[in-house]
């Protein structure tokens, strides 16, 4: 509280001597990154061990950044750039366009497995390629996002089993240029580390890191403007800044130590880790059409993928695909903990008929049980027609709507 007071009296003292909104609350700004907030935080750090500086605050800067998009049936998506896991879901729907899922039926044996498939190929991606791009060369997501990786990507599909192995693409390759990390790829998946974190069968440990929460936000006003955050940083047990009273952000896990878990995603000074907080928006006919983004890490992005689907190809309500239930692959490396995957695993909602249990066993998974599996998904849909807007939160957990 005393250091939100100190932020509210820097805008109201820069306000008093005439200065704009703009840089009152730059003011505030201002004294969280360079005066006694930011001298508290590095020296509440540096006591418990911590290498944060005075300067790396001073030093900090928000960066503008272009999103990542593709156009799925007419909608297109947008995402934030590589160093979130964003992008594995444009990934995931360039593939599901060349199926005909609505066909398949909503949750399907079927319709599960083609799904899954096409997650695992690009959460491959993901560990291998993704990470900040403003260090080093980034990979050539231009290619990755592309329709016709996709459709290579696609034919490696076995529309009657699992691929636990499945790995990265070479979306250098693809171009006819050579992989600066071939030798890397070739490797993947075989330092000691992975191979130790194989576990077919994930204990109460790795679901929790699995499905580390976090909070999502969407809001939109009449005049048009609208917002998809994700916000995250220090969550419990949290590492507190001194007297600040401020949660020092625990993400760095998600670095690699090893380069042929993904080299661009080794840690370094000034660095961002590859994080999985992925806010999501699209548009229809240049128009807003949805603002969605849920909570729980490695989660995000496959369960707004099937919320995204639940609306466009089977036509739900934006409440109705909230509440649906989901499934999740556990095959991808979580990007928590001890980066553990489950090769082949598969979480399904409980009240899955026990036909599908057994046609998914056969064809090579292994199945694990929730009994909430929707979300928690916050969105909103913009209905051009009747001029509303369309509020949606998953019965998960504390998510809920408000309008006014």
């Amino acid at each position: 509280m005393a250091t939100l007071q100190k932020l509210v009296d820097a805008e109201q003292q820069a306000l008093k001597k005439g200065k704009n909104r703009k840089d009152a609350i730059y003011a505030a700004y201002d004294r969280f990154y360079k005066g006694d907030i930011a001298k508290e935080i590095a020296r509440g750090t540096q006591e418990q061990g911590g290498l944060i500086t005075e300067q790396d605050l001073a030093n900090w800067k928000v960066k503008i950044e272009e999103p990542t998009t593709t156009n799925y049936r007419g909608i297109d998506v947008y995402k934030l750039q590589q160093w979130t896991q964003g992008p594995a879901l444009l990934q995931t729907l360039n593939i599901l366009e060349n199926y005909d899922l609505k066909s398949m039926g909503y949750n399907s044996t079927r319709y599960i497995h083609t799904v899954y498939q096409a997650m695992n190929l690009a959460f491959a991606d993901r560990d291998f390629y993704y990470g900040d791009p403003s260090f080093g060369t980034p990979a050539p997501m231009h290619v990755l996002l592309s329709k016709e990786y996709a459709k290579e990507r696609m034919k490696l599909i076995n529309p009657e089993r699992n691929d636990p192995t499945i790995g990265p693409g070479d979306p250098y390759g693809f171009e006819g240029k050579q992989n600066p990390y071939q030798d890397l790829l070739k490797k993947w998946g075989t330092s000691q580390s992975s191979l130790q974190r194989n576990n077919l069968h994930p204990d109460e440990k790795f679901m929790e890191a699995f499905t580390a929460g976090t909070t999502s936000v969407e809001a939109t006003d009449a005049e048009g403007w609208v917002v998809s955050i994700t916000p995250s940083g220090g969550w419990v047990p949290a590492c507190i800044a001194g007297n600040t009273g401020v949660g020092l952000s625990q993400r760095m896990q998600s670095f690699v130590l090893d380069p042929k878990e993904n080299p661009f995603n080794v840690v370094e000074p000034g660095k961002r880790p590859r994080v999985t907080l992925t806010p999501s928006m699209a548009l229809k006919d240049g128009k807003p059409f949805l603002s969605f983004a849920k909570q729980a890490g490695d989660e995000q992005d496959q369960l707004l993928l099937q919320f995204f689907l639940n609306m466009v190809e089977f036509n739900m309500t934006v409440q109705e695909a909230c509440e649906a239930p989901s499934f999740k692959t556990l095959q991808m490396y979580s990007s928590f903990g001890d980066h553990e995957r489950s090769a082949g695993g598969l979480t399904l909602n409980s009240e899955m008929p026990p036909w599908s249990r057994k046609e998914l066993s056969r064809m090579g998974y292994n199945i694990s049980y929730q009994d909430r599996t929707s979300g928690p998904i916050n969105a909103i849909y913009f209905d051009w027609v009747h001029g509303t807007f369309w509020g949606g939160s998953s019965n998960h957990g504390e998510d809920y709507g408000i309008g006014w």
